[in-house]
């Protein structure tokens, strides 16, 4: 997709400057105090807090998740699958400091102070058919490096705790075609987490790339491309490409089926399936940049470990029952279901997808 930034990128900075020229500069110490139209107050040094009010991320009564000045809500184009929850993610930074643009498919470059806030709620739960709202997972930058910090809201849904313990919690939900689903909601640990949000050992973000970012987001005060309005916010500090290679919506019946499925791998498979990661013993590489290689999304690759004697290659086209990929994808169990974490349902609109992708695949295999 082509963007144009000549006009943006200009007014957007001159905009910023002008914001950063009447901030004042971060504490050395790292404590944040709350300007006097923002009530957001981090202080690294004593992160992370007990509760999640202490943030003020928030304003107004906690549960309805309206943001404070100062804090973004963004949408990647393409989320993790988690059992059907929905998501709410904002962003936060101090003032002064701005991320980085690195590439398309890497995740941007924060600055120290910024945090990543993502909320995780069902709506249609029984028996009142009403919103549960069950934890706030915090992502923020400290002496150049991420931590976590991950808070379980009571079921009052007037505060979140930090609790990096992991809970299991059972939910019974009707979704928006009107099914009946039972779960159990994974709360994780904070092992469970640097799982997934993993690079040389270190936490990392996974959807804050460029690439899950290139779309429209309908603001409170209207539409606007995502990356641009985080240059109008001082959140981004410009050197954006002309053109980015932005992954395909997997849910747009419209694009081609193997781009979705492109685009679906990316964000559910790749932060694991990627050199360095979790599974880099794997031969598969699912990130958008790497999949134009049919090899990378298993296409006549035989497994590593077969799970059944049947499994002959990772993607066997037009062949389901050979196909271990669709196997993993259908299931729900553990050891087999992938991914390994983040779910226990199986996401059957996902399941569809891969169904008709390697039905619609013709390659012979050798």
């Amino acid at each position: 997709m082509k963007r144009i930034h000549l006009i943006v990128i200009a007014v957007a900075m001159s905009l910023a400057g002008c914001r950063k020229e009447d901030r004042p500069d971060p504490d050395p110490t790292g404590s944040v105090p709350p300007s006097s139209t923002s009530q957001v107050f981090v202080d690294l040094a004593e992160m992370p807090y007990d509760s999640l009010s202490k943030y003020g991320f928030f304003q107004g009564p906690m549960s309805g998740m309206q943001p404070s000045e100062g804090v973004l809500p963004f949408a990647p184009i393409n989320a993790l699958f988690s059992d059907y929850a929905k998501k709410s993610r904002f962003v936060w930074m101090p003032p002064g400091v701005s991320a980085t643009y690195e590439s398309d498919s890497s995740a941007l470059v924060f600055p120290d102070g910024a945090v990543l806030i993502k909320t995780f709620y069902y709506d249609g739960v029984q028996p009142d058919n009403g919103r549960r709202i069950l934890e706030t997972r915090l992502l923020f930058r400290r002496n150049g490096g991420w931590e976590f910090a991950d808070y379980r809201w009571n079921e009052e849904m007037t505060e979140a705790v930090y609790d990096m313990t992991g809970q299991n919690v059972p939910i019974t939900f009707t979704d928006d075609a009107g099914t009946s689903h039972d779960v159990i909601y994974r709360i994780p640990t904070e092992t469970e987490c640097l799982t997934c949000h993993r690079k040389a050992n270190a936490p990392v973000p996974i959807g804050a790339k460029p690439q899950n970012m290139n779309a429209t987001f309908a603001y409170a005060d209207g539409p606007m491309n995502q990356l641009d309005k985080w240059v109008s916010q001082g959140y981004l500090n410009g050197g954006l490409p002309s053109t980015i290679n932005t992954v395909a919506d997997w849910t747009d019946s419209s694009l081609p089926l193997n781009d979705r499925v492109r685009g679906y791998v990316d964000i559910n498979c790749a932060h694991c399936h990627t050199d360095g990661r979790y599974c880099d013993y794997r031969p598969m590489r699912f990130s958008w940049m790497q999949t134009t290689d049919p090899a990378m999304l298993g296409v006549c690759v035989p497994p590593h470990q077969p799970l059944l004697p049947i499994h002959s290659h990772i993607v066997k086209p037009g062949n389901l029952e050979k196909s271990l990929l669709y196997y993993r994808i259908n299931s729900g169990e553990d050891g087999i279901r992938m991914p390994l974490l983040g779910r226990t349902l199986i996401h059957e609109e996902a399941r569809q997808l891969i169904a008709d992708w390697i039905g619609s695949l013709n390659e012979t295999c050798e």
